[in-house]
Formats: structure tokens, C-alpha cells, sequence
């Protein structure tokens, strides 16, 4: 089966071409957005391509010749939108026979209500626009299928992490700058999934019959709580419990698109886009980065204490009641995680060891 991996210069996307380079059951294409991408695919040969998610023209003849497609990109909440009708429409007209789309659990948010199950509503009012905007991207895969083009396997993840993974390397920074912090103790459930563990997921999804249409859940069969998740990268680094400030539970705000956000967001903006190059869009994102980077305090200036700030998205997550339940992809499509994550995490902190 010869298959196009959409995004494989991203974390998920580097494991995806790692593993399934060394199974005989596929036979990978990479695709990347720009040459810089590939920096690490090319030390392998590997019949990478050079293609626009966005375009649809371009990305059609980017997945010419191919089975099936793995859709692994990841981008702003317009980019998400636009690029799985993208990948729909080019996979259709390639003659591409399955797409599967790497979605995400916060389509029902990241503290989901107890019981939810992949029949469970999408969340369209999120607080978080990058939850929406899943959301909206899922609804518009399920109104695209229906023309019978393309099968379509959504997976929903949550907190992926492993090697290369921010979860690690972002916990391993706070708690050497001293701003760790949990909400309360850390009692809320974190719905982990090694990275290898939701590879295997997408080779099941690629294969199994009767998976067209359908979302699963992907996680480790594990209860693990972001008290668990924590101490273990704190230990491993020499720090106690103590190293972490309580943070109250909060109510989450709504979060507002700015006028930049909202203009990437419509449908006039859609039709624009398409005819910017994807260089000049990168260079308009550097300048945009660099002008919202705070300029550094002067050297004279005494250093005030690290400021203890939890992201409005750890907020949610660290107030999860309810572990996702993998049992309909355990059934139907025959996942069964490989690692447990003890295993996961040990490896996680090797490759945090290789790093220092």
C-alpha cells in the first residue's frame, strides 16, 4: 500500500515515517509544505514531495500514484478549516481510497464530560478557537464523504507525547525555571497516548475494514493523572513535589479572536489565501511573531520572581474528570497499544537525558 504522509516533518509525522519505514506493509511518500522541511526526512531515501496543503490543485498532484493518505499537518484554526477540505477534494480527485484525518479529542474540549464517546456532539462553542476549529474541520469531513469519493478514518488523540514531544520538553523548562505549577495537586485525569502507541493506531486505521466514517479515540489503556504525568519528569530531573505551586481551579474565558484572527477565519480570506505564496505567507508569520515578542528587560534591572501562569488550555486539561475511553477502536479496528506508558515515559526521558 503505497501511502502519502500529509505533515511528516512534525512530531507525529517524523514517528509515522520512523516506524512505518520499517514495516513491510507500506510503502511511504512524506510530503512537506517547503524544502526546509525536510532537514530530517532527507537524511533517508524516501520519495518525498514538495506540495501545498492548502491548494487543492497542487496537493492533488502531490498524492498522484497513492492508496490511501494520512493527514498529520498542523496549523492555525483557518489553516485546519481550509486543509481537510483540501485534503478531501485532492484526495478524490487523485483516486486516493482512504484518508485518514489525525483530528483531535478537544473536538469535545479538553476537560470532556463524563461519558462522552465518539457519538458524543462535537463542541462548536468552545472556549479555545483551535477547538472550534477541529471541530469544524470533523463536521466538514463528515458532510464531504458523503459523495462515497473518499473513506474517510478520523482519529482523536489527546495529549501525545514522547520523544521531540513539548509535553516533555515544555515540563522539563518550567520546572528548571521554577514556574511548575498544577491545578490543585494534580488529581485530573491526563489522557495520554505514546507516540508510538497512536502509530500503530493510524497503521490499524489504514487497514481495517468497516472503519470508513467513523472517529476513535486513541489513548493508553492507562488511568493516568497530570500528577503522574509531572512527578515522573520532576524526579527524573532531581525535583521534589514542593517544586510545584498549587494553581486554583478557574473558569476558562472564552477566547476571543483578534481582528487578524477573524479575517483569517472568513470565507473572503479562504479564496485570498489560496493565491498567496506559501513563502510569503511564512514571512508574514515571522513578522507577526516578532513584533508580539516582548522585548528583553534591561540588564540592570533586578530579576523579578518566575511568574507561576497556567495557558488557558492546561486549565481545562488539568480539570478532566474522565479518562476517553479506546475501546471502540480496540474492537473495530483492532488497536492495541504496544507500550504501556511506564515504557513510554522512560523512553520520553532518555531522549530528555540525549537532549541536555
Amino acid at each position: 500500500m503505497r501511502i502519502g504522509l500529509i505533515g511528516a516533518s512534525g512530531f507525529i509525522g517524523l514517528r509515522v515515517t520512523e516506524l512505518f519505514t520499517q514495516w513491510d506493509d507500506f510503502e511511504l511518500v512524506p510530503l512537506v509544505r517547503a524544502p526546509g522541511s525536510l532537514a530530517v526526512l532527507a537524511r533517508q531515501r524516501l520519495p518525498w514531495r514538495i506540495h501545498s496543503f492548502v491548494h487543492i490543485e497542487d496537493l492533488t498532484r502531490g498524492l498522484e500514484g497513492l492508496d490511501a493518505c494520512v493527514h498529520a499537518a498542523i496549523g492555525d484554526a483557518a489553516q485546519i478549516k481550509t486543509m481537510a477540505a483540501t485534503a478531501y477534494e485532492a484526495c478524490a480527485r487523485a483516486g486516493v481510497k482512504r484518508l485518514v484525518w489525525l483530528s483531535s479529542a478537544s473536538v469535545h474540549d479538553q476537560n470532556p464530560a463524563p461519558g462522552t464517546d465518539e457519538a458524543s456532539p462535537l463542541q462548536f462553542k468552545s472556549r479555545l478557537s483551535y477547538n472550534r476549529a477541529k471541530a469544524q474541520a470533523e463536521a466538514r469531513l463528515l458532510r464531504l464523504q458523503e459523495d462515497g469519493r473518499v473513506e474517510v478514518v478520523r482519529l482523536r488523540p489527546s495529549v501525545v507525547f514522547g520523544p521531540r514531544s513539548r509535553w516533555i520538553a515544555d515540563s522539563a523548562r518550567e520546572l528548571e525555571a521554577g514556574t511548575a505549577c498544577w491545578v490543585g495537586h494534580g488529581e485530573g485525569i491526563c489522557n495520554t497516548v505514546y507516540v508510538d502507541n497512536l502509530v500503530h493506531a493510524v497503521a490499524r486505521a489504514l487497514l481495517a475494514d468497516g472503519a470508513a466514517g467513523k472517529a476513535f479515540f486513541i489513548g493508553d489503556r492507562e488511568k493516568v493523572t497530570w500528577r503522574m504525568f509531572q512527578i515522573a519528569i520532576a524526579r527524573h530531573l532531581g525535583f521534589g513535589e514542593e517544586v510545584f505551586a498549587p494553581i486554583q481551579a478557574a473558569e476558562v474565558p472564552p477566547e476571543k479572536d483578534n481582528l487578524l484572527n477573524r479575517i483569517t477565519l472568513s470565507p473572503a480570506y479562504g479564496q485570498i489565501s489560496r493565491r498567496i505564496p506559501d513563502r510569503l505567507r511564512l514571512s508574514i508569520k515571522q513578522v507577526r511573531a516578532a513584533l508580539q515578542k516582548q522585548a528583553p528587560a534591561s540588564s540592570w534591572v533586578r530579576p523579578a520572581r518566575p511568574a507561576r501562569r497556567i495557558s488557558s488550555e492546561m486549565m481545562l486539561l488539568q480539570r478532566c474528570e474522565w479518562q476517553l475511553p479506546s475501546q471502540r477502536a480496540e474492537k473495530e479496528i483492532g488497536y492495541a497499544p504496544p507500550f504501556s506508558f511506564e515504557e513510554g515515559m522512560r523512553r520520553s526521558l532518555a531522549w530528555l537525558d540525549f537532549t541536555r
